[in-house]
Parts: structure tokens; sequence; C-alpha cells
């Protein structure tokens, strides 16, 4: 169980705890299917390869997104909430790869009781393949 964060006690720069993930085929195919994304980069492997020329199975642009909020919240636990959240594709991630979250505290509003948080999710290479920012209210001590 996480530890009540409060917003007195953050610092610029403090960071969020590092996630690990290493999807599978099913883990897309479930995950698209539930969103009814039928582009088959996600689940066709000779579409993916043959006719799009990529190297594995295409990972949902979503699902990273979904994977930084997750990054957000759990950091955040109990003591507080997500106010806004934005983030961007700016690398194709595939089947195969070992991605993780990271994240820091940017900037601290004491009177309104936010910090924002800048988020990214990373490839093997160490690359951003999905960088983000959200605004999270935490309590005062």
């Amino acid at each position: 169980m996480n530890a009540l964060r409060r917003i007195d006690s953050l610092r610029e720069g403090d960071e969020l705890p590092v996630r690990e993930f290493r999807p599978d085929e099913i883990q897309l195919f479930l995950y698209n299917a539930a969103l009814w994304n039928a582009h088959r980069i996600h689940f066709d492997h000779p579409y993916a390869t043959r006719v799009e020329g990529h190297p594995g199975l295409v990972i949902a642009g979503p699902l990273l997104g979904d994977w930084l909020t997750q990054c957000a919240v759990e950091w955040l636990g109990e003591s507080g909430r997500l106010i806004s959240f934005e983030y961007s594709n700016r690398r194709l991630s595939y089947i195969g790869e070992i991605l993780r979250s990271t994240g820091r505290v940017l900037s601290i509003d004491h009177d309104k009781s936010e910090a924002v948080l800048s988020l990214a999710i990373l490839n093997q290479a160490g690359e951003v393949t999905t960088p983000g920012t959200a605004v999270v209210r935490l309590e005062r001590a």
C-alpha cells in the first residue's frame, strides 16, 4: 500500500517508480478488441511485417497512454487525483520489446495543491517513445 503523499512533501525532480512492461500478442489482441480497433498491424503478424513493413506487431498507441496514466495514478495512490493528462506517440513500439514508464515532478503549485508530472514510455534503447504530462492534485499536510 502506498504511503499517503502530501503536496507539502513533494520536491521538484522527485521521481516516480519505474514500471516495466513486456506486452505479448494476447494482451495486445485483447486490448485492441476492447477498443474495437481492427487495424491488422496489431494482430496479424504476416500483414504487419510483409505488407506494412513493420518488424513485428505494433503496440497500440492508446495502450501506451494508458500505461502512462497508470504510472501517475498508482504513484498518487489514495492521496490525490488526476486532474489532466496528455501524451503523444513519437516512436512505434513492437511486441518483444521491453518498455518502461518513468516520471518525475516537474513543478509544484502549493496554492492550488497541484503538481505537474513529466511522464514517458522508453524502449530498450532508452529512447522516449511516448512522452506525456499529468497534472495531479494532492492533499495538504
